[in-house]
């Protein structure tokens, strides 16, 4: 211990001593007789103590620090996306630390450390890669084995719509709501792409509500499933899902993407690499890229991303009328998404036969909150009934709400970009 407070002695000393320089040098004498020199200190200690954060900070910077903190205790005490939650929290503190304009170490000043890697953000680099990672992980068994389920991730999506129209309700050019309506979607690397290509001054605010959204999915989806499904909807059981063949699965992502990005082809960067991971995984004959792709790489890149939107969210510009109103909207929008499902489900049902309906609940995972709100559904559905286990048809909507936002994201930047 007495070894380590020496060790930070010096290192203070030395760290004090170019300042205690300046301002003797200033005074035209290392250490002269006269009283010049103790001014020549007190200039140097100022010096220091101008550079310092505590001297640049203000109330707006410790109210963020203090978000970044919420954000990795949720993560840790309670287990809210950590691997989201954690990099995002401690990069709102990153660049919440006050400092002096013109020393090249903030996110937006031309040349920083930060600002480069905040280049993956604005340029749209990084969310692609994400979905390259995903697409390498997901199985697509049980959307190809009932591929009506797909329909339930396209229902989920009335919650872009539904935030584009309260985005102009409230006054946000129409660029900047369709940038917030993809929160809508709860798929964070989307809403990303999107808000880089409609509306770059609103990334830190997009992001951050909508992984804030996609970390709360245990805690806002269940009430919603417990007000719109009756107990008797609940105890439905689905027949399991049928087998599905090897070439089926390579088949899938090829399909896919052809009818997708024909579709809509400015969502190519996302769901090119979505399904292109896809068949890296399913072809059989590329596991070590697949196995990069949906480790180390995903890995990376969520570092990287999570790191920079959250030092994005400098209290200058986070902390506005509009990051308020656009976390409201976030809220509404999941809100209208997960009933959107729920609701598409049951209406399905009235045009199925007896033995073939679906259990509503599995509408509630057409979110693209993968595979989170698939296993809130599987949670609920056994508190319902502990035999009837839901995660596997959960998986098809689920999945196909990945596919469904990125295809409504590039609708909207289509029409808008």
């Amino acid at each position: 211990m007495k070894k380590f407070l020496t060790v930070s002695v010096i290192l203070a000393i030395l760290y004090l001593v170019p300042f205690l320089l300046e301002g003797t040098v200033m005074a035209q004498d290392l250490f002269p007789a006269d009283s010049g020199s103790s001014s020549g200190l007190v200039r140097g200690l100022e010096r220091f103590w101008d550079y310092t954060g505590f001297a640049n900070a203000n109330a707006a910077n410790l109210v963020m620090i203090g978000i970044g903190l919420f954000f990795i205790f949720l993560a840790i005490r309670y287990h809210y996306e950590p691997l989201l939650l954690i990099p995002i929290g401690m990069g709102i503190m990153l660049g919440n630390i006050p400092f002096q304009e013109g020393i090249g170490v903030g996110i937006y000043e031309e040349g920083s450390v930060l600002n480069y890697l905040y280049f993956g953000v604005t340029k749209g680099i990084y969310p692609p890669l994400i979905f390259l990672g995903i697409g390498a992980m997901t199985d697509f068994s049980s959307l190809i084995s009932n591929p009506r389920l797909m329909l339930l991730g396209a229902a989920a999506q009335v919650g872009i719509f539904g935030t584009f129209i309260g985005a102009i309700a409230l006054g946000f050019e129409v660029h900047e709501a369709g940038a917030i309506s993809i929160i809508g979607g709860a798929d964070g690397p989307t809403a990303i792409f999107a808000s880089a290509k409609l509306a770059p001054t609103l990334i830190g605010s997009i992001a951050i509500a909508a992984y804030s959204y996609m970390a709360l999915v245990p805690v806002i989806q269940p009430p919603i499933m417990r007000l719109l499904i009756t107990k008797k909807e609940r105890l439905i059981k689905m027949k399991p899902p049928r087998a599905v063949s090897k070439l089926e699965k390579i088949l899938f992502p090829i399909i896919g993407f052809l009818l997708t990005t024909f579709i809509s082809p400015t969502a190519m960067p996302l769901l090119g690499m979505l399904f292109f991971g896809n068949l890296l995984k399913e072809s059989g004959v590329t596991e070590r890229l697949a196995e990069t792709a949906r480790t180390k790489m995903i890995d990376i890149v969520t570092i990287l991303l999570g790191i920079t939107v959250g030092a994005s969210t400098q209290a200058d510009v986070f902390l506005t009328a509009g990051s308020i109103k656009i976390f409201l909207l976030g809220a509404a929008s999941f809100i209208i998404a997960t009933a959107g499902g729920l609701i598409f489900a049951k209406v399905m049902n009235l045009f199925l036969s007896k033995n073939n309906k679906i259990n509503p609940l599995i509408g509630a995972a057409g979110v693209s909150a993968v595979p989170d709100s698939a296993r809130v559904v599987q949670m609920e559905g056994i508190k319902s009934d502990p035999s009837n286990h839901l995660l596997m048809h959960a998986m098809a909507p689920n999945v196909s709400g990945v596919i469904g936002s990125a295809v409504a994201a590039g609708i909207m930047m289509s029409f808008l970009m």
